[in-house]
């Protein structure tokens, strides 16, 4: 008897991402890709300086 082990919510979700980036890239050329992780990698920095912006900063005390 063999015991099915479930994978991880988060190992799915990787994988499935993983699998939606090369149907997005599979018939581009090498230059089509650099440009396309170049314009993907600039949008990501946005959305985190965005991010930032919305989170209140919060001081953390230090232990004496």
């Amino acid at each position: 008897m063999t015991v099915m082990i479930r994978e991880p919510e988060c190992v799915i979700l990787k994988r499935r991402g993983a699998e939606h980036v090369a149907k997005l890239i599979a018939n581009m050329t090498q230059q089509e890709q650099l440009e396309f992780w170049q314009k993907r990698t600039k949008a990501m920095l946005v959305r985190q300086k965005e991010s930032q912006k919305k989170k209140p900063i919060t001081q953390k005390t230090q232990r004496v």
